[in-house]
């Protein structure tokens, strides 16, 4: 599959195969790609904390199912956990300087690593904000002075594609001005 066919297949996947575990050597290809991506300064400000144990994952899922929302996390069979860890000094300078908080930017671009190296792989992601962060980090022993900024689920997707709604390029993209 070229990259833009690998990036148009990519979607939220909000419902997963429970009885089809995600196999290990995957799950570490997925785990490269997300190391591998490029971050302001070399800082690599991330810590990935993967959840695959089945009783935990259900409780990691249902964690994340909070307010009614997300309630299919508890079906994904992976939670991948973005810690946010310490910026280097040159990247905790440009920061200061340039008045842009670098790692929010680079953990964006590693989970964007994440889910088209599963889509690549043939599993369904999805990217999720909205979750009950002091209870997760309690089930997966992340220090309280630590910030959870995301949870990824991975697993076999079981509904089928849909066509992505975008914006048109015109609306997006322009050359040379705004």
């Amino acid at each position: 599959m070229d990259f833009l066919q690998l990036v148009a297949s990519r979607q939220s996947d909000r419902a997963y195969d429970m009885t089809r575990a995600v196999e290990p050597e995957k799950l570490e290809r997925i785990l490269e790609a997300a190391r591998l991506a490029p971050s302001a300064c070399n800082a690599q400000p991330w810590k990935f904390v993967v959840i695959n144990d089945p009783d935990l994952s259900v409780k990691v899922g249902k964690a994340t199912a909070g307010l009614g929302m997300n309630k299919f996390a508890k079906d994904a069979p992976v939670h991948i956990l973005v810690v946010e860890e310490s910026m280097n000094i040159t990247s905790f300078l440009g920061a200061k300087i340039k008045d842009k908080y670098f790692p929010l930017v680079d953990i964006g671009i590693a989970a964007a690593h994440i889910t088209l190296a599963a889509e690549s792989e043939g599993l369904g992601s999805c990217i999720l904000g909205w979750f009950d962060e002091k209870e997760i980090k309690k089930l997966a022993g992340i220090p309280s002075s630590k910030r959870l900024l995301l949870v990824i689920t991975i697993g076999y997707s079981v509904k089928e594609k849909r066509k992505k709604a975008r914006k048109p390029k015109e609306k997006v993209v322009s050359y040379n001005k705004y």
